[in-house]
């Protein structure tokens, strides 16, 4: 296992609920690529309400269930390995026909380290 560095950074790509890529939640395509790709460290997490460029509105309300729910996904590395995999998304986002955001920010890891086997 590779450490991180204090200085590593952090991505974050904002996409819809309903974005597929050949027929699968593209949230879930990102993360297993991120994965294959040797990626230390990612999440997805599912957004109550949010707005983007179309400024159309998109909330989890009771009576409109089957609203596109904001997705976050957010993925941690050294830079180098950051900035190829940003070109991995963006191709996958545009495969998709879909809208999305992606941004990076510093990270300063305090602690990483797998789980103790026994």
């Amino acid at each position: 296992m590779e450490t991180l560095r204090e200085d590593s950074k952090l991505l974050r790509i904002f996409i819809g609920d309903f974005d597929k890529l050949n027929h699968k939640p593209l949230y879930e395509a990102i993360l297993l690529q991120a994965k294959t790709s040797g990626l230390a460290g990612g999440t997805v997490t599912r957004g109550i309400m949010s707005f983007g460029a179309s400024s159309k509105l998109h909330t989890a309300k009771l009576l409109d269930l089957s609203t596109d729910l904001p997705i976050i996904i957010e993925i941690i590395d050294h830079e180098e390995k950051i900035r190829d995999f940003i070109k991995v998304v963006g191709a996958m986002i545009e495969e998709a026909g879909c809208g999305g955001l992606i941004t990076v920010e510093k990270a300063e890891v305090a602690y990483y380290k797998p789980k103790r086997t026994k």
